[in-house]
């Protein structure tokens, strides 16, 4: 039974996501009050733009009424600035960027996703080369994307105690939905942790690789419906992960791990042999230290902020048609890449996964160097 609910989630999720996922565009094509072909590409491109972006709010749709006038569906979330001082109110002050809040004799506004002090006006000063020039105030906002992390933290929360409460009930037994995860566990356990750090040392890394996996995962799924949500598409969040394996790969690193960093030859040559050679490799080791984290930010950033960008155009190309041969194809290619998304998505967090076990494999190393030359 478990594994027919795989194949029926990822259909039910793509055809969900295709029937609600137009009405943001229709919704933004009857605001137009000019017709021509130029000015909906350029609409529909913003409106990728800003479902590509992080927001202030939680919009979940919008829609225009009879006097042309867009109406957002959402939430506000508390925006939280630092301005010498905490300065805190709700984003429904700025009216989804529209609008100047105005908070305790101070004024701000959202330009380009960012938050700048303004005057009443909202006016925003540039300099020379079109960069705004206004102040702007360290943010610690709730923004969506935060919310879908904490969102996906608890829920990670609930199944893994969930999980551990079923094995201690049934006696290493797992129950309800812990029966379709429990072999993913195994896997990441047996196939990626122990094959890649070796069975002395894998236990002390498991808990992030587990966390990590299903991070990535469910966040990436997220991504797949109606929301809006493009956290893993967001390169500060890819980095901060990166920058976990980064910490945990060489403050766990075993003396022969730096050893081999900074004597890659070991003593198979005498030391006046190896300083021309070390000229070279060394270097080249160092930036191995940061071209590994940064492969692993860039490929789940690059990855999942093109199948977005691919989707959404897809998706637009039928508004921009506006005939059944042109939209149906559309249509086709659209739910045939969703499809394809969704593989994406639980490779790319394998793939995060498992290049992050083997750094730590690399960590762990423990052997002479004579012998592994």
């Amino acid at each position: 039974m478990d594994d027919v609910r795989i194949p029926f989630l990822s259909i039910f999720l793509s055809v969900f996501m295709f029937c609600f996922g137009p009405v943001a565009f229709a919704n933004m094509t009857e605001s137009s009050s000019e017709p021509e072909e130029k000015d909906l590409k350029t609409k529909i491109d913003d409106y990728i733009q800003h479902h590509l972006k992080d927001s202030h709010d939680f919009s979940l749709f919008s829609y225009t009424d009879d006097q042309n006038i867009t109406h957002h569906v959402g939430f506000p979330l508390p925006v939280i600035l630092w301005d010498n001082g905490l300065v805190i109110f709700s984003s429904s002050k700025l009216h989804h960027g529209e609008s100047v809040a105005s908070v305790e004799g101070n004024h701000y506004r959202v330009y380009h996703g960012k938050i700048y002090k303004t005057d009443s006006e909202g006016t925003i000063q540039y300099d020379e080369s079109d960069h705004p020039t206004n102040i702007k105030p360290l943010d610690f906002s709730i923004t969506k994307s935060v919310v879908m992390i904490l969102i996906t933290g608890f829920l990670m929360f609930l199944l893994f105690r969930g999980l551990a409460k079923s094995y201690t009930k049934n006696q290493g037994i797992a129950k309800g939905a812990g029966r379709f995860f429990e072999p993913i566990i195994l896997y990441i356990r047996d196939d990626i942790a122990i094959a890649t750090i070796g069975e002395k040392r894998y236990k002390k890394y498991m808990p992030f690789l587990l966390t990590i996996f299903f991070f990535i995962w469910f966040l990436n799924m997220f991504g797949m419906t109606p929301l809006g949500v493009n956290v893993t598409g967001n390169i500060a969040i890819t980095t901060a992960l990166a920058i976990l394996t980064f910490l945990l790969t060489n403050f766990t690193g075993t003396s022969d791990y730096w050893k081999h960093l900074f004597d890659p030859l070991g003593d198979s040559m005498p030391w006046i042999a190896k300083i021309p050679l070390y000229v070279i490799l060394i270097p080249i080791e160092i930036l191995g230290l940061f071209i590994k984290p940064f492969s692993l930010l860039i490929r789940l950033y690059a990855n999942m902020q093109a199948g977005h960008i691919v989707i959404m155009s897809l998706i637009g190309l039928m508004f921009i048609f506006k005939n059944w041969i042109g939209s149906t194809l559309s249509f086709g290619l659209a739910f045939a890449i969703s499809l394809i998304e969704i593989l994406v998505a639980v490779l790319q967090a394998y793939i995060f996964t498992m290049l992050s076990a083997l750094y730590f494999g690399f960590a762990s190393e423990e052997h002479e160097h004579a012998e592994a030359h």
